[in-house]
């Protein structure tokens, strides 16, 4: 397993919304409505470089980011120059490093997340109260490996930023 970024310079971030249940999504949908959290989520990559799977990527009328990395294990072309594709999570971080990316967000959905996490040095996670059904979900990930750095309550939800402990 990897621990911590590939690249100094380069940290590997994940940023998701689960509900206490871990379920992150139904289908193309969430399972909640909370603009405000939407809307902190977009300011928080809105300039970066994420890491996308192709079906999360494709429920997006406006995909986050301002450069896309979309992972498929299908060979992929995009007609936005913004938009490129890579087959698995080496590839992508190789891509966001090349391109000059000081973080490379990852944004789901549940496989990518599983994929990335032994790749990320820090997670903004956004934990919606209540349970909600849905198909996708957060992966388990080892808390002592982690460490809370902060957490600030919203109307719903609260924001919480992780860090990877050092070994």
């Amino acid at each position: 397993m990897v621990v911590g970024c590939l690249s100094p310079g380069m940290d590997v971030v994940a940023v998701a919304a689960v509900a206490e249940n871990g379920v992150i999504g139904d289908g193309p949908t969430l399972p909640w409505h909370y603009p405000e959290e939407v809307r902190r989520y977009r300011e928080r990559v809105a300039g970066g470089t994420v890491a996308i799977g192709r079906r999360t990527f494709e429920m997006f009328d406006d995909p986050p980011g301002a450069r896309r990395i979309v992972l498929s294990r299908t060979e992929r072309e995009y007609d936005d120059p913004s938009v490129s594709h890579a087959s698995g999570v080496e590839e992508s971080i190789e891509q966001g490093r090349s391109n000059g990316a000081s973080v490379l967000y990852v944004l789901g959905g549940a496989a990518i997340y599983g994929s990335f996490l032994p790749y990320c040095d820090r997670m903004y996670l956004s934990r919606i109260d209540g349970k909600y059904d849905g198909e996708a979900t957060f992966p388990d990930f080892d808390a002592s490996e982690w460490e809370l750095i902060d957490e600030r309550r919203f109307d719903g939800y609260t924001l919480e930023t992780w860090d990877r402990r050092k070994r």
